[in-house]
């Protein structure tokens, strides 16, 4: 049993071309309009940084040393008492 195609059904045409001269294709024209876009960012608490970083697998004295706090603000913030006697 054969398929007749229906002659136009199927057509294929080549994409208009864009006639259009106004096109801007200069980059630096359209970087101030990106620049002026707001960015989304999030700044975290001393407190979530520690539990972050904690979280990410980093020791006490990594974190202190990175935030620029004491071991023992590091410790405060993750409710961490030293128990040894």
């Amino acid at each position: 049993m054969a398929i007749n195609a229906i002659p136009g059904l199927f057509a294929v045409t080549a994409p208009e071309a864009n006639t259009n001269t106004n096109v801007n294709t200069n980059a630096a024209q359209a970087a101030p309009a990106a620049a002026a876009a707001p960015t989304d960012t999030v700044q975290l608490t001393e407190a979530e940084q520690v539990y972050q970083l904690y979280n990410q697998g980093q020791q006490v004295p990594q974190i202190a040393e990175a935030l620029s706090l004491s071991v023992a603000e590091v410790n405060i913030y993750l409710n961490i008492t030293n128990t040894a006697a």
